[in-house]
């Protein structure tokens, strides 16, 4: 999974008064009426981790066994190449149609394979040109993401956030000397997800469009931004060094 470098925090940090006695009621260590507010965000990227490829066969023939031959030849091979080189079963739906024309029988396949290995993807499709040439006809690669892939993205760029606004509120305490305590709220305020996109002028032309471009394309980007208070515990103390 991609990581994008973190962008500058939002960060403001206040101290603010509490009532008398209000830190002793919470059982905190920290001095009463003693907070750091702070708020920082976060971005992360993930790069899709699927790709669909779809294959169609196709065949027009006088005879209805000439037809079905034609294609079954040819399927059967497609089906083959894609297992021999480790894609599961599972990820490899066929589709069959088979109808009257005017001067015959027409037969026609659909093969989609679903791939998580992109190099593999490539290593099958160019087999596959190479072997059956023009009879078969690949379409580019539809490029997404596993909704795992998209849970784990979510929870990264969160974490990723809370965890800048506690460095950063660290950074606040120990600039005026003080010992950051525990957080006392952690709220996560704003979350955005887009896409990634390609040139302008290749926006409405996806045919045009190389891999790496559809790639980056697909690519989802996540940020978050979180705001926290954590109490802070008093000046930190420094031990006396023995000579």
């Amino acid at each position: 999974m991609a990581l994008l470098p973190l962008p500058p925090a939002r960060v403001f940090a206040e101290l603010l008064p509490q009532a008398a006695g209000e830190g002793r009621s919470r059982g905190r260590e920290a001095e009463p009426g003693r907070e750091v507010h702070v708020s920082g965000c976060a971005e992360r990227s993930a790069a899709p981790d699927r790709a669909r490829v779809r294959l169609r066969l196709g065949s027009t023939k006088g005879a209805a066994g000439e037809a079905r031959s034609s294609v079954s030849r040819r399927l059967d091979y497609v089906v083959h190449s894609a297992r021999q080189r480790g894609v599961p079963d599972k990820n490899v739906t066929v589709t069959k149609d088979f109808s009257r024309v005017e001067n015959g029988y027409k037969m026609e396949a659909e093969v989609c394979i679903t791939f998580s290995d992109f190099e593999k993807m490539q290593n099958v499709c160019n087999l596959l040109i190479e072997k059956l040439g023009s009879s078969i006809n690949i379409s580019p690669p539809h490029f997404y993401h596993a909704p795992e892939a998209v849970h784990t993205l979510r929870c990264e760029v969160c974490l990723a956030a809370v965890e800048n606004t506690r460095q950063k509120a660290q950074e606040v305490c120990q600039l005026f000397g003080q010992a950051l305590g525990k957080p006392l709220l952690i709220r996560e305020e704003e979350t955005k997800e887009w896409e990634g996109q390609t040139d302008c002028h290749l926006s409405d032309s996806s045919d045009s469009l190389t891999m790496q471009q559809r790639i980056e394309r697909s690519t989802i980007y996540a940020s978050s931004r979180v705001f926290a208070i954590f109490e802070i515990k008093g000046k930190e103390k420094r031990k006396n060094k023995l000579i």
